[in-house]
């Protein structure tokens, strides 16, 4: 029989199959990720721990030391202590700080809260309003000192000179030590307004309306609406803004440094200020460290609180 030519065999291509990414790329890619977001975080916590860390730790063991800058060191247990706490300005200055606290808690924290209440209700100019009771926020805090320090001049002061137009007693302001406190919560209430006001105001414009609104219909008066609405559903707010207060103000240096260096007869050494002598013009690294370490126990236990407050979410305001 006569061979017939075998049909040829008709082939395809074949595609490949694309290889999916290895594994080990893949981890690579998320190692180099990760890389880079460690060494920024590591970045950071060697600057808080060279400047903020380091400080701090090295204030508590000078403070059970008679320290010498290139002197050394020698280990006098809790003497500095003991020697601060007899300290007569040490009763003073504690005394200030605590009245200019409870001051601060009276002025500066109530003036804040009804100046957002009005900013809230205003219906025009509000961008205009918030940008003017910031502003002194934007001014470094010496030169509002420096500004205030000319204000209260019993001299050819500003509030002196008001007082002459109106043919009205005129007063020592800050150099009387009757007066000298009261006008640095002052100072430090106007310097620090714009930021409280501006957290007040971003709370109130959270409440709903609608218990406003069911307030005015079973005939609530403003302060009834302010009492029964507003305060409750902002409670978290003032308690965390309290706290804050508390901490800040017991750290008061700047307005007794510039306007007052202290006095008059001591009215206005705060505790800052008392530390910032014993370190700068007694050269007593020891009583100053003593001094902070006092301070640090005690805000510590406001902050504290507050880490509890803000952790569990307003829960137990």
């Amino acid at each position: 029989m006569p061979k017939t030519a075998a049909r040829p065999v008709e082939t395809t291509a074949v595609r490949p199959v694309p290889v999916p990414p290895q594994a080990g790329n893949r981890w690579r890619r998320r190692l180099a990720d990760q890389s880079r977001a460690y060494a920024f975080l590591i970045g950071g916590l060697l600057c808080f721990a060279l400047f903020s860390w380091y400080p701090a730790i090295r204030a508590v063991v000078i403070a059970f030391q008679k320290y010498t800058p290139g002197s050394g060191a020698a280990w006098v247990g809790t003497a500095n202590f003991t020697r601060v706490v007899h300290d007569p300005e040490f009763t003073a200055a504690w005394r200030n700080t605590l009245t200019f606290t409870l001051l601060a808690l009276l002025i500066g924290f109530a003036v804040p809260f009804v100046m957002a209440l009005v900013l809230n209700e205003l219906r025009h100019a509000k961008a205009f309003f918030r940008v003017v009771v910031y502003l002194p926020v934007m001014i470094p805090p010496v030169v509002s000192a420096l500004l205030w320090k000319w204000f209260y001049d019993p001299g050819a002061g500003l509030a002196n000179e008001a007082l002459r137009f109106l043919h009205l007693p005129t007063s020592n302001w800050s150099n009387g030590a009757d007066t000298a406190l009261v006008c640095l919560v002052i100072v430090a209430t106007w310097a620090n307004l714009g930021g409280t006001v501006l957290i007040y105001l971003a709370a109130l414009q959270s409440i709903p309306g609608e218990l406003y609104e069911a307030a005015e219909l079973d005939g609530a008066t403003i302060w009834q609406r302010v009492r029964h609405v507003t305060i409750p559903q902002t409670r978290f707010i003032i308690l965390m803004l309290m706290l804050l207060q508390i901490i800040a103000t017991m750290q008061v240096f700047t307005e007794p440094f510039v306007i007052t260096g202290g006095g008059p007869e001591n009215a206005t050494v705060t505790v800052l200020y008392l530390i910032y002598k014993y370190a700068f013009l007694y050269n007593d690294f020891g009583g100053a460290c003593a001094l902070s370490v006092m301070l640090l126990v005690l805000l510590s236990a406001f902050s504290a609180v507050y880490l509890r407050l803000t952790r569990s979410g307003g829960e137990d305001a």
